[in-house]
């Protein structure tokens, strides 16, 4: 038997007016995802802890079946894996958007903050503005490092963990108020805006009417993780697919194998296919238990508050992706158990995660049920199938029994 985790980051939603009333999951065509749901099981998942930040960190942990009550040390130390940092016990990790921020002629302070992700800016462009910031800033407490596309990471040596304020919690907020309250971190970000504001990368994003990413932005510190072994704790070998450092980095804190895909980028435009070729080679080729497969695309398009992209983002998932592993695994004669599900909402009447409960399927190839159920968070209510705590939907697929089914 093969495992398979497919997660559509944020792929959850709520009711949109513009959809009729539906949620992007419930307006997009998913005729795989439904034929899955009719052949299995559906329900809905708890997967962040009560209490706690709802965010992609705590959520991707959950579902991997590591309790973030117990293993959860901020989101930053787990990207710092993935980009091979090795911080010291008295490292302090910070995630470093490079943001937009709107350029009015008013103080800093005053600015309004535009785009998280400045467009999705590419890695090379990034790099480069990084780079530029790095010679100005950099000494011997603070040290940059390049991650992917916008996400980038400060050690901070000796450092204290700080309130900082998500980017894409306040989009279209004037900054002020959620500014680091730390005077070195903020003397930063406001020199990060002066070194970067006229650099000629933006000047030429701006000519391509593209945002320019134009401000470093803290967040997210924490200590270095300690993580137990995946294979250890599950008995299975495990593999991780995504373009984020964040999911990279919890793979690598477990002893997953980590695969890279040419052209995956987090983005709408990501490489499905070869993800999903990646997926089946990892478990029919190389005989590995289990893989999950990361998509940062919904998350994405949620943020963006773009309704028809967030729509073709989920139609992308199921059409280039569940539908080719599904189809891997059956023209290899492989048995397996696949679940489907988001990490965590994306709502896009607020651009930013929250915390409800989230849909989920579960299907088993060896034992096809003849069920109507189409996936979308109605219907996964609707089912009265419930997993209280996302920590233990990990062990639910491996075990194959049905102890939340209604």
């Amino acid at each position: 038997m093969k495992y398979v985790v497919v997660l559509g980051d944020g792929m959850a939603d709520r009711p949109i007016a513009e959809l009729g009333g539906k949620t992007p999951l419930e307006y997009a065509k998913t005729p795989t995802m439904d034929k899955l749901s009719a052949g299995g099981e559906i329900g809905m998942v708890h997967t962040i802890p009560d209490g706690m930040k709802p965010g992609s960190d705590t959520a991707n942990l959950s579902v991997l079946g590591y309790n973030p009550r117990k293993y959860y040390s901020g989101r930053s130390p787990l990207e710092a894996l993935s980009i091979g940092v090795d911080m010291k016990p008295t490292d302090i990790a910070l995630r470093t958007n490079i943001v937009t921020i709107s350029e009015d002629d008013v103080p800093f302070e005053e600015q309004t903050i535009i785009d998280h992700s400045s467009s999705e800016i590419a890695t090379e462009d990034a790099a480069v503005l990084l780079d530029a910031v790095r010679k100005e800033l950099e000494d011997d407490t603070y040290k940059f490092y390049v991650g992917t596309s916008y996400r980038h990471l400060l050690i901070w040596d000796k450092g204290e963990v700080v309130e900082l304020v998500q980017p894409h919690d306040v989009l279209t907020q004037k900054i002020g108020p959620n500014l680091p309250k730390d005077a070195k971190l903020l003397e930063m970000m406001k020199k990060s805006y002066e070194i970067l504001k006229d650099h000629p990368i933006n000047i030429e994003r701006k000519k391509k009417g593209l945002n320019p990413a134009n401000c470093c932005w803290f967040w997210g510190a924490g200590t270095r993780p300690a993580l137990s072994s995946f294979e250890d704790k599950t008995n299975k070998s495990g593999a991780m697919i995504s373009a984020v450092d964040l999911l990279k980095g919890i793979a690598v804190g477990s002893s997953m194998k980590v695969i890279t895909v040419d052209g995956a980028n987090g983005g709408l435009e990501t490489n499905y296919e070869g993800k999903a070729d990646a997926a089946v080679d990892v478990l029919t080729k190389d005989g590995y238990d289990f893989v999950y497969i990361h998509v940062e695309a919904p998350d994405e398009m949620g943020h963006q508050g773009s309704v028809e992209k967030k729509v073709k983002s989920i139609e992308y998932l199921d059409e280039r992706l569940i539908k080719r592993v599904v189809e891997g695994l059956e023209k290899a004669g492989e048995d397996f158990r696949m679940a489907v599900l988001p990490d965590h909402p994306t709502p896009i009447e607020i651009r930013t995660h929250s915390s409800e409960s989230v849909p989920y399927i579960i299907y088993d190839s060896t034992k096809v049920a003849d069920n109507t159920w189409r996936y979308n968070e109605r219907e996964g209510e609707a089912s009265g199938n419930f997993i209280p705590q996302g920590h233990d939907l990990i062990d639910y697929l491996f075990s194959g029994d049905e102890k939340y089914k209604q």
